[in-house]
């Protein structure tokens, strides 16, 4: 079995999607083709997917029993550890940003009360 999610992606791109696989919730599709018709229809993902991203998942003979593809900006990084594919989050949008402008700013206060710039220790 096929299956493949996308989000964000464009009405075209959702269209030639249903022509192919049977979308059984929103962004959600579901098929049984040959590795030819996977590929094929992967590829289209890849060159409609715009802004989007999308995974895609299928039958292998991994250790997990399937293996599966991603495309376009998303939280969860594939990882491969040891031989087995995995997936790794980044930290929600703004949370690694904050703590950059905290740390800042309090570089910014140090280097303040001391007088001179924090970066010239010599």
């Amino acid at each position: 079995m096929l299956v493949i999610v996308v989000e964000n992606a464009p009405p075209r791109l959702r269209g030639h999607l249903a022509v192919w696989l049977l979308e059984v919730r929103a962004g959600v599709y579901v098929g049984s083709y040959s590795v030819k018709v996977r590929e094929m229809i992967w590829r289209e993902v890849l060159e409609g997917i715009g802004l989007g991203n999308a995974v895609m998942c299928w039958p292998s003979a991994e250790e997990t029993g399937f293996s599966f593809a991603t495309c376009g900006a998303n939280r969860r990084i594939p990882r491969d550890m040891d031989g087995v594919a995995l997936v790794s989050f980044l930290p929600p949008a703004g949370e690694e940003d904050a703590d950059v402008l905290e740390d800042g700013e309090e570089d910014e206060d140090a280097s303040a009360e001391g007088g001179a710039g924090g970066d010239e220790k010599e």
